[in-house]
């Protein structure tokens, strides 16, 4: 049985802030574009409780709630939003083949990819149960509301060394939980959070259970992985530290990556290596991970796109 199929000017693959902010812009370009959701539809915004460092909203919002308001202001401009997920791609030639809920093709003129990343958790059930609630995967994003309190954060390499001196610049004190008896981290990161008088290193060290109150993280029980000495610690903030995850699996063999799957584009661009693909957001963005930079890069993808598509118009016409 044949697959139906469909010829758009643009697809946008991924939602989340850089998916809509591309799509806004597209729609404005008049490149009537199409979006698919993915199975986490806004991305990872919406596993988060209050953002407050979003510009535009000075009394803070809910990750649901602002996905929700970019979500409906690229409907607004004509976005065809739909909810489904790519099962497929075959970039090799134009116009690009996606498949969806492996039973459509989409032929695509250009390809906006927003995939995003996914944070790697310890897989403890408290964790999930505390998410938001004083568990958090980005120090950036949520130190802020544990201001003078006692934190946590597990991970031993740059990202746990660099999100445990960002906290201990807002909180009272930080425990630095590291599973070895040493650093993954580079050894200049490694000074400075030796160097930092508020951060308390425990080595070789597993977190056990996330404590809390029903509501809120109220400790963690850790055990030393050599004395089998087990304690809690009295937190209110739990961070995991431990990596992410980009959402870029159906690309590779297809898009040139780094070793961790991170997508590479051009310098100053979204392009990638495929002509009329870019990609925006955390699938290629592993150093900020800001809902503000991913929503940047999705209107870098969408005005590349629209250049690029008006270009070859202007071949045609030529």
């Amino acid at each position: 049985m044949s697959q139906e199929q469909e010829h758009v000017k643009c697809l946008i693959i991924g939602s989340g802030p850089a998916g809509y902010t591309a799509a806004i812009y597209a729609a404005r370009a008049d490149l009537k574009p199409v979006l698919y959701t993915g199975m986490l539809a806004g991305g990872q915004l919406t596993q988060t409780t209050e953002v407050e460092n979003f510009p535009g909203y000075p009394d803070g919002i809910t990750g649901p709630e602002m996905m929700e308001q970019f979500r409906l202001q690229a409907e607004r401009f004509g976005t065809d939003i739909r909810f489904g997920y790519v099962s497929s791609v075959d970039f090799s030639a134009l116009p690009h083949k996606v498949v969806v809920d492996e039973n459509k093709t989409i032929l695509a003129d250009t390809v906006i990819i927003s995939t995003g990343a996914s944070a790697k958790w310890l897989g403890l059930d408290s964790e999930q149960k505390y998410n938001g609630f004083g568990v958090s995967a980005c120090a950036v994003c949520d130190g802020f509301f544990f201001r003078g309190q006692d934190v946590a954060i597990v991970g031993a390499g740059d990202t746990a060394a660099e999100e445990a001196t960002y906290l201990a610049k807002l909180c009272r004190k930080v425990y630095m939980l590291v599973r070895r008896d040493e650093f993954r981290a580079s050894k200049a990161m490694v000074h400075r959070v030796m160097h930092t008088p508020n951060i308390e290193i425990i080595y070789n060290v597993e977190t056990q259970e996330i404590v809390g109150d029903g509501q809120n993280v109220t400790g963690v029980r850790v055990l030393n992985n050599v004395t089998q000495e087990e304690r809690t610690l009295d937190v209110t903030g739990f961070f995991v530290a431990i990596g992410h995850h980009p959402n870029t699996d159906i690309f590779k063999g297809q898009i040139h990556m780094d070793a961790t799957g991170y997508i590479i584009t051009h310098p100053d661009s979204t392009q990638t290596n495929i002509e009329g693909v870019f990609a925006c957001g955390d699938a290629q963005d592993h150093i900020f991970r800001q809902a503000i930079t991913a929503a940047g890069t999705g209107c870098m993808a969408a005005l590349e796109a629209e250049r690029y598509l008006a270009g070859k118009e202007h071949m045609i016409i030529v």
